[in-house]
């Protein structure tokens, strides 16, 4: 995430946020993780407060945990007690560092001018036959929720494209109901990928 903007509300909005989202990981998380082989490295890009890096750990996975907003990280250190760093999904330059990335409700946050790019460089952080799991609020086109997050709102044909043309394998796809932080429920598309060997 580079938009300036939404990084500025995550910031001032941390506490906020994590009062939201605290609780339970993410429901598509273990299904993801029961891929993987034990003890993988993991990288979290978006990792907020840190509670599904902490699941990982618990699992006895090696994980990552990144997010582009200072005060997440703080809170993810402070409250999930796990090892989050500060980035952007634009300095992502590791190569072939990791079995798989957990993107869970954040590349909703990239341009779609950006996408192609980033997706390359989760591409090529991963193993070969690694895997990648990122959700997606769907919509019509590029735009702002009633927060001012900058959204990419693709649709499910979009980001299929995307994935393929990023060399990624697609293995699961799933549209369901859901809220985010501005808390309107409309429909959102999971993606479960992976990197050929």
């Amino acid at each position: 995430m580079s938009d300036l903007d939404t990084i500025a509300w995550y910031e001032a909005h941390a506490q906020r946020y994590f009062g939201k989202t605290c609780g339970a990981a993410n429901r598509h998380l273990d299904p993801f993780l029961d891929r993987l082989t034990p003890g993988a490295r993991i990288l979290e890009l978006g990792c907020g407060a840190g509670q599904d890096a902490a699941h990982m750990a618990a699992r006895g996975f090696s994980v990552d945990p990144t997010d582009a907003t200072p005060a997440m990280v703080l809170l993810a250190r402070e409250i999930s007690r796990v090892p989050a760093r500060q980035l952007r999904f634009d300095e992502l330059d590791a190569e072939a560092a990791y079995g798989a990335t957990w993107a869970s409700a954040c590349l909703i946050h990239i341009a779609r001018a950006d996408f192609p790019g980033v997706l390359r460089r989760v591409l090529r952080a991963l193993a070969p036959g690694g895997w990648h799991f990122a959700n997606f609020k769907l919509g019509g086109g590029e735009g702002r929720d009633p927060l001012g997050h900058l959204h990419n709102f693709p649709d499910e044909e979009w980001l299929a494209d995307g994935y393929r043309d990023a060399n990624f394998v697609i293995e699961d796809r799933e549209t369901y109901r859901g809220s985010g932080a501005d808390g309107i429920v409309r429909n959102w598309h999971a993606l479960t990928v992976r990197k050929p060997d």
